[in-house]
């Protein structure tokens, strides 16, 4: 996502370390399961899969996922006009919020579990959220009463930014 000009930008990923743990149990794994079956010719398993299909899924949980998960992000960035927002893959194309649009925004510190479900695209009894990682971010209300959270480590200086431009 590229803006000319832009007033605020920031780019969070998934890099906690719990997360990356539980990923990296699937390529052990499988590295293990292949050292086992195809270069030692011992069946990984009680049931063993033949090899192709082995290393079709270590492909992909190994290396696919893993690099999915990596590449994964929330990028925000605001210009003149609108907050433009695009979590990849899911957005193409950014999400745009016209400040004219905007009642409010709120720096908020938030239980992501509790109060969103977690973390990523999500919807709750508190409005819609974009988030990565963290527990701040800011609230912004729009004039239909529709209330979505962007998650920023840099909360206070986003929103000063948005009410800047209300």
């Amino acid at each position: 996502m590229q803006i000319d000009d832009p007033i605020f930008t920031e780019s969070q990923k998934f890099r906690q370390w719990y997360v990356w743990f539980a990923v990296s149990i699937a390529p052990i794994i499988f590295v293990w399961a292949i050292l086992q079956q195809v270069v030692l010719g011992v069946p990984f398993g009680t049931n063993p899969s033949g090899n192709v299909v082995l290393i079709l899924l270590a492909f992909i949980f190994g290396i696919a996922f893993p690099f999915f998960l990596y590449r994964m992000g929330l990028d925000v960035q605001l210009s003149n006009e609108a907050i433009h927002i695009r979590f990849w893959p899911f957005h193409l194309k950014p999400r745009t919020f016209y400040f004219s649009d905007i009642d409010n925004a709120e720096p908020i510190t938030y239980s992501p579990l509790k109060d969103y479900g977690g973390y990523g695209i999500r919807y709750g009894a508190k409005g819609k959220a974009y988030n990565v990682s963290g527990n701040q971010g800011v609230v912004i209300t729009l004039g239909t009463g529709q209330r979505i959270l962007i998650g920023s480590q840099r909360h206070k200086e986003l929103s000063s930014l948005i009410n800047d431009r209300l």
